[in-house]
């Protein structure tokens, strides 16, 4: 009977410090997968931005040598990204796919114009420089209008601007949240041993000599947990590399290494951090006070 009870001790020590390091590490995944949004937050937007059409019309007399020079222009310019050619039989294909209906026959004439869609970087992707960008395009004698969306541009500036500070809202309350839950994982693991604290007071140990074993275990479930959490996150960011690649830059390690690196720092500073509170707060207890 002597062996047994040391033996069912190390179990339920064993589930304890699983159960607190399982939790750090749900808790630090749900932390890395805000983080990772936050970090790619500004190449989503540069994503949306990037996708607003910008059509230019050529005139009817435009010469095919003028038209490719201009092309070849635009995608020298520092605020184009792309550029697609699209002569005026190609348009009447592709609207009469649209419409279901050839209208070139019922017409019995092309009305359709040539025309190059261009796309912007998302740093002029906003009223006031597409606004300067038409102006200028406009001064090249081939093209007849430049078209595109204002209506479009003006509203996803104004919610981009909106899901910014959503996101910092967002950011700061989760922030509150699981630093919350981490730190009553924590209470609740030092809260278990409070018998063990007084015990260890009784027979004249310093506060110092008593918070350090606590203060160092906790360390090892904010690294456990951060392990945990950062493999997790891992194993969703390669699994799902190809649905992602147009959101999450997978060129750029910077990103990544910051991210598992904040990981690392939470889960080891909160949870040294909470251990100190509390078990603090159960040195200033006395005996009585200990079954409350």
């Amino acid at each position: 009977m002597a062996k047994k009870k040391p033996q069912k001790l190390k179990k339920r020590l064993f589930s304890s410090y699983l159960t607190t390091t399982l939790s750090i590490s749900m808790i630090l995944f749900l932390f890395g997968l805000l983080g990772l949004l936050i970090i790619n937050a500004q190449r989503l937007s540069d994503y949306v931005m990037e996708n607003i059409g910008v059509t230019l019309i050529l005139r009817d007399d435009a010469k095919e040598a003028d038209v490719m020079k201009l092309q070849k222009n635009l995608e020298m310019a520092n605020y184009i990204k792309s550029t697609r050619f699209v002569d005026k039989e190609s348009a009447a294909v592709e609207l009469k796919n649209e419409l279901g209906e050839d209208f070139v026959d019922f017409l019995g004439f092309n009305p359709l114009l040539s025309s190059i869609d261009v796309t912007v970087y998302a740093s002029y992707a906003n009223p006031d420089s597409m606004a300067m960008l038409e102006k200028k395009l406009l001064v090249n004698p081939e093209i007849q209008e430049v078209y595109y969306q204002r209506n479009l541009v003006k509203q996803l500036n104004s919610n981009v601007k909106k899901i910014s500070f959503i996101l910092l809202a967002l950011c700061l309350l989760m922030f509150v949240i699981f630093t919350a839950l981490i730190n009553n994982t924590i209470r609740l693991s030092v809260y278990s041993k409070r018998f063990l604290i007084n015990t260890m007071q009784l027979v004249g140990a310093t506060r110092s000599f008593i918070r350090g074993p606590f203060i160092a275990k906790s360390a090892l479930h904010g690294i456990y947990g951060a392990l945990i959490a950062c493999f997790m996150l891992l194993a969703i960011f390669f699994s799902y590399q190809d649905e992602l690649k147009s959101f999450v830059d997978f060129q750029n390690p910077t990103a990544l290494i910051m991210l598992v690196g904040g990981i690392f720092l939470m889960g080891i500073l909160i949870t040294v951090i909470s251990t100190y509170f509390a078990v603090n707060k159960f040195l200033r207890l006395k005996f009585d006070q200990l079954f409350y």
